[in-house]
């Protein structure tokens, strides 16, 4: 038993690593209107554990926009997905953006971005 402990810790989703926003280039399209290109790392596995999206919120912490992820990037590492058509509400300055993962769910952080 004392050996089994070791591998069900080392097994367990607790220890997983979140995928990190390495950079983010916001650019205006528009009037209030962004396209978000965002890099992410992630020790992607395959189907059962993989980034599977991050979202654009503002700083209050509303939705604004969200791109979802459909499979594994196991060898592309970082990776760079962009999501176009995200209004920001008039006057912001910064949003945030935040990754998720399967099966942990999205980061208790997120990465602010400043909009010029």
């Amino acid at each position: 038993m004392k050996r089994l402990i070791p591998l069900l810790l080392a097994a367990s989703p607790a220890f997983a690593e979140e995928p990190v926003i390495e950079n983010v280039v916001a650019t205006r399209t528009a009037p209030d209107t962004y396209r978000f290109a965002v890099t992410i790392r992630h020790p992607d596995t395959g189907w059962d554990h993989y980034a599977d999206g991050w979202r654009v919120l503002d700083m209050d912490g509303n939705e604004l926009g969200l791109r979802v992820l459909f499979h594994p990037h196991v060898d592309e590492q970082p990776f760079t997905r962009s999501l176009d058509g995200v209004v920001v509400p008039k006057g912001a300055t910064q949003v945030q953006v935040q990754a998720r993962d399967l099966p942990e769910g999205w980061n208790a952080g997120t990465v602010t971005v400043d909009l010029r």
